[in-house]
């Protein structure tokens, strides 16, 4: 999901609720957005470092490349040179960070807000010994050479090693249609379920495609600020509770206080849409911890994919969203927050207040406060963030 619409005005959604007026927003709004694609997970399908590999599968390319090290410290990588994207190369810790870069050729903003993102990234990013960051960059046609070539120049100074992986999102497409073609119709803008749209829940189903040998990874929006090194929001694995298979910020907005608004008339005891602390606001997927493995492992969340199960919760919270993935999480969490740990609102600072200013003025503030050192900066909605 791309951080434009993580939190933002709801494309053709019914406002039943607390306005009670129709909002009348199109699709083509939605995916008008600079931001409007998930910095998402991926099927390694073409692994490449930037401009190599003549054409091999992921496959090929990871059985004879398994232990190529990643490109040391200040060293870019040749063209030619293939990415060994399982874990375990290195003889170290292996950090995954996802993003997604399409239609850049469309949206200018788009290669502006990428570059401010990893420049603060590479700005704060300090690895460990033996560590190295592995860049998965979902992309195609146009956006690949810019996407590319703005990372070679970037991290040609980098202080770590480092390897870029390639995924075509086309070839990526195909592999999550069918798993998630049942869902797209209760979480995507308009009425129909669009072969395209599946791009907005590669996070859903990630652990289905990407190898068995990555079993963390971290997706990350593209309009965001880091403020802290990258390798600390790693660390958060080690506090996933016992069963949780995801790591997620709250969302800082009443936007499921609305999306809810049939469920909370029926049920005015339930905490679903209210804010936090004691409340359950939903979630904003702008960054997500993937714990792969226990995402395999989890017999409870893989039948929550299943058709059946999201029907059924679908029409107990009468739930018709707009922001794919997250929205997914969101629904789930009411039904099973055991399945998730929550991220201290540091970690995705969101900034968009668009939801004050339609309907919810009286309780936003306290949907939207966050104390503490903000680690990571989100600018939703177009939102600017602060200067250093």
């Amino acid at each position: 999901m791309g951080g434009a619409r993580r939190g933002g005005p709801a494309p053709g959604m019914a406002a039943m609720g607390r306005a009670g007026r129709a909002w009348g927003w199109t699709r083509a709004w939605a995916r008008s957005q600079p931001c409007a694609l998930p910095l998402a997970a991926a099927l390694a399908v073409c692994a490449f470092y930037y401009l190599g590999g003549g054409g091999e599968t992921f496959s090929s390319a990871t059985r004879r490349l398994r232990a190529t090290p990643p490109a040391p410290a200040h060293r870019h990588p040749q063209r030619g040179e293939a990415a060994a994207a399982a874990a375990g190369g290195s003889g170290g810790r292996d950090l995954h960070l996802l993003l997604m870069f399409t239609k850049a050729e469309r949206s200018p903003a788009l290669p502006a807000k990428a570059q401010a993102a990893l420049r603060s990234l590479l700005r704060h990013g300090r690895l460990g010994g033996g560590e190295a960051l592995h860049l998965h960059l979902v992309t195609e046609g146009a956006s690949r050479d810019i996407g590319l070539g703005l990372l070679r120049d970037l991290l040609r100074g980098a202080a770590f090693r480092h390897q870029v992986i390639v995924h075509d999102v086309n070839e990526l497409t195909e592999k999550l249609f069918p798993i998630v073609e049942a869902m797209q119709k209760h979480f995507s803008a308009g009425s129909g379920t669009y072969y395209s749209d599946s791009i907005f829940f590669l996070s859903v189903a990630m652990h289905r495609i990407m190898p068995k040998e990555i079993t963390q990874i971290i997706q990350v929006d593209l309009d965001l600020k880091y403020k802290t090194n990258i390798r600390d929001l790693f660390d958060e694995f080690n506090n996933f509770p016992e069963g949780a298979v995801i790591g997620i910020a709250r969302e800082m907005q009443p936007v499921y206080r609305h999306t809810f608004w049939q469920y909370r008339r029926e049920n005015p005891q339930t905490k679903v849409g209210d804010p936090p602390p004691d409340g359950l606001p939903g979630f904003n997927s702008g960054v997500l911890l993937l714990n792969l493995e226990a995402m395999r492992q989890s017999k409870l969340y893989n039948q929550l994919l299943e058709p059946a199960m999201v029907q059924k919760l679908t029409e107990k919270y009468h739930f018709k969203g707009h922001l794919g993935d997250q929205d997914f999480f969101t629904m789930v969490g009411m039904e099973h927050p055991e399945l998730f740990h929550v991220l201290d609102c540091t970690w995705n600072r969101q900034l968009c207040t668009w939801w004050r200013d339609h309907g919810y003025s009286d309780v936003f503030d306290q949907y939207f406060q966050c104390e503490g050192e903000v680690r990571i900066y989100h600018g939703n909605c177009n939102t600017p963030i602060p200067e250093d």
